[in-house]
């Protein structure tokens, strides 16, 4: 078998790279995800309404692979604002409820000094397993 492309039906083509790649043995893996929609139209607001944009997008992900938020074993984060991060936490905690729950896989945060989209102020890729 080889790895399956995951595109979420209805999502503008993914040019120069995959959004998910679902391997034989059920990981997937999330390409980084932004604060755009399934049209690349960037969601108003800052970043909150970016992070919670792209952890939607994981979830559209994941589940257009099969599963659920809760197969998603680990997700990285790159932000470009470290202050902002640290200065919305219980907002930041609020949103990702919103789109995960209660559930809390393996992070890690980095602080990048930019992101190849201008308007993008973070990038979070995942992780899943897919029970096939």
């Amino acid at each position: 078998m080889k790895p399956e492309t995951i595109h979420p039906e209805g999502w503008a083509p993914a040019l120069g790279y995959a959004n998910g790649m679902l391997m034989p043995d059920g990981t997937l893996h999330v390409g980084g995800q932004i604060g755009w929609d399934a049209q690349k139209v960037f969601v108003e607001g800052g970043f909150l309404e970016q992070m919670e944009q792209a952890l939607a997008n994981i979830a559209a992900i994941v589940q257009a692979a099969g599963g659920e938020v809760a197969d998603v074993g680990r997700l990285t984060w790159f932000v470009k604002d470290k202050a902002e991060y640290l200065a919305h936490q219980r907002e930041i905690g609020a949103a990702y409820r919103r789109v995960f729950g209660k559930h809390f896989p393996a992070m890690s945060l980095v602080v990048v000094n930019d992101l190849v989209e201008d308007e993008a102020l973070l990038e979070i890729e995942a992780t899943a397993y897919i029970s096939r």
